[in-house]
């Protein structure tokens, strides 16, 4: 009785070809070695997050650590608050008393400290509120950081996958004995 024998190789080689892909965000190549650079296409937005990101980012973290009333965000809001007092009790209460021969100086510049008083105790708010408030800005731009550099990594991988798919060969052989 003859005997058969079968017998089946598979061989793959793989030689990625050169890729490039751009979408309106990165730009991102993969040459025959397998490497792949991937770029923020420029002045998309994605870029735009990720230089804000790196340039403010040391910044936000020494005002988390040190809060103080100092901060660009601390006076910018204390600078609002006095504003916005100021201009209330004028236009509200001090203007329409005095139209009405209803207030003195004296009360008016009373008036005026009391609304001192409330700058200083919104001042002590700010610098208690502040960590949190830093934190919450870092969080939300580490957040943004992320999801364009996750886009970049997927459309990095992609990219290779694509490369390495293309130029990928397998060869099948079958013998018979």
């Amino acid at each position: 009785m003859g005997g058969q024998s079968s017998e089946s190789t598979s061989t793959s080689t793989n030689n990625p070809k050169p890729a490039s892909f751009k979408n309106p965000f990165y730009t991102t190549v993969t040459d025959r070695n397998g490497n792949t650079t991937t770029k923020f296409v420029s002045g998309t937005a994605g870029e735009q997050a990720y230089n804000y990101v790196n340039q403010n980012l040391s910044g936000l973290l020494q005002d988390y650590l040190n809060p103080n009333i100092n901060s660009a965000t601390n006076q910018a809001k204390l600078n609002q608050f006095k504003k916005q007092q100021a201009a209330n009790l004028q236009n509200n209460i001090i203007s329409p008393l005095a139209n009405r021969n209803m207030i003195r100086s004296s009360q008016a510049t009373n008036m005026y400290n009391n609304l001192s008083n409330q700058a200083a105790d919104y001042t002590n708010n700010l610098i208690a509120n502040s960590q949190q408030d830093t934190w919450n800005m870092i969080n939300n731009l580490v957040n943004l950081y992320s999801q364009a550099y996750s886009g970049m990594a997927n459309d990095a991988s992609n990219t290779m996958n694509y490369s390495i798919g293309a130029g990928t060969t397998t060869t099948n052989t079958k013998g018979r004995a």
